[in-house]
């Protein structure tokens, strides 16, 4: 097997330390892939001391393990060595690509959620690889339009057919080493594809809604599955429309045909939109650009709600009842309602009478 995600090896403390990486997160356990032997597989728990620092551990982590036992395939993760990389959604460390998988047919590919996904997949900085599977349902001119259009919006896809093993492959080679993620609908092959790369996987694999034209979701955590040429997918939860992550000024540099023009130079305002501002390089002679708008309005609001969330903490305040019930009430204004303090108040008091101290006056008032 590959060295992967092994750049922080020094950091090893001894040559009977284990490292691995972990394949899966259940619950307080980890498996975890043993690196030097192969098929070897340890559920391991996490170290008091890392629960005490908050060391979250993540599928793809490379970790150091403790007391192995091969018997009963135990162990204890002692050590997380540092990421390269880290997504939150979904949440897998150490990734070095995304393959976002969607079908030609059944169901049907919409331009739309293709670019959503897209948009969600340049956000993350990792590199972005498109597969398009079903491809013994279309004709060849079909492929040759879809080719040529995406080629347009900057991507170079893949077509494959896991019933035909068509591309398959090509798609092998671009997979060896890395830790891919599989993203993309339901419904469009994901499971079948991974069953088709890693025959002892046998993910679960459901039809398409014959009333939706939808895929039903089949995988219901992320997991690493190892494959046979060194390199591990992640399958994660299928969702049909992935949360957009992003400023309104950020939103045009993740479309590979406006981000090609920005390069060029600079728009006449800093804080251009993009949207028919004076003298903007972006312009609206691109297929993808009511996309954007669309995208953009909802990074928009997005901001706008986030913004307000921020006023309404800084004036309310968080009740929490012994129910366990949460409110919001007004915070009173800062000094207003305190009671003075005995200094303050003896300041005060210097002031106006500069010969006498609060004591004087506290027996002039008995």
């Amino acid at each position: 097997m590959s060295d992967l995600s092994n750049p922080n090896v020094s950091t090893v403390s001894s040559l009977s330390d284990l490292l691995g990486t972990v394949v899966a997160v259940q619950a307080n356990f980890y498996q975890v892939r043993l690196d030097h032997s192969l098929n070897t597989y340890l559920l391991c728990t996490r170290r008091a001391l890392l629960k005490k620092i908050g060391q979250k551990v993540m599928v793809g982590d490379r970790v150091i393990v403790e007391e192995p036992d091969y018997q009963d395939g135990r162990g204890a993760i002692a050590q997380v060595l540092p990421r390269k990389t880290e997504l939150s959604r979904p949440p897998v460390a150490n990734a070095d690509q995304i393959l976002l998988v969607f079908a030609l047919a059944s169901p049907p590919l919409e331009p739309w959620q293709l670019s959503r996904f897209l948009v969600k997949a340049e956000s993350t900085t990792l590199e972005i690889g498109l597969c398009f599977n079903k491809l013994d349902l279309i004709s060849p001119t079909e492929r040759q339009e879809w080719q040529e259009r995406l080629g347009k919006w900057g991507y170079n896809p893949s077509f494959i057919s896991v019933m035909t093993n068509e591309g398959l492959e090509g798609l092998t080679d671009c997979l060896r080493g890395k830790i891919t993620i599989f993203a993309g609908p339901s419904g469009v092959g994901k499971s079948s594809l991974i069953n088709m790369l890693i025959p002892q996987v046998q993910q679960r694999v459901a039809k398409v809604s014959g009333k939706l034209k939808k895929g039903r979701h089949t995988t219901r955590h992320v997991e690493l599955f190892e494959l046979p040429q060194g390199g591990f997918i992640a399958d994660t939860p299928g969702f049909n429309q992935p949360d957009l992550s992003c400023s309104p000024n950020e939103l045009a540099y993740y479309f590979p045909e406006a981000r090609e023009q920005l390069e060029k130079g600079y728009c006449q305002f800093n804080d251009c939109l993009h949207r028919g501002e004076p003298n903007c390089l972006v312009g609206d002679n691109w297929e993808r650009y009511e996309h954007y708008l669309t995208l953009l309005e909802e990074a928009i609001i997005q901001q706008e709600t986030q913004q307000q969330i921020g006023e309404q903490e800084s004036t309310m305040k968080l009740k929490v009842k012994a129910s366990g019930q949460e409110s919001y009430e007004p915070k009173l204004e800062s000094k207003k309602y305190r009671r003075p303090s005995r200094r303050g108040k003896h300041q005060n008091l210097r002031e106006l009478y500069p010969h006498q101290t609060l004591e004087d006056f506290e027996k002039e008032e008995d």
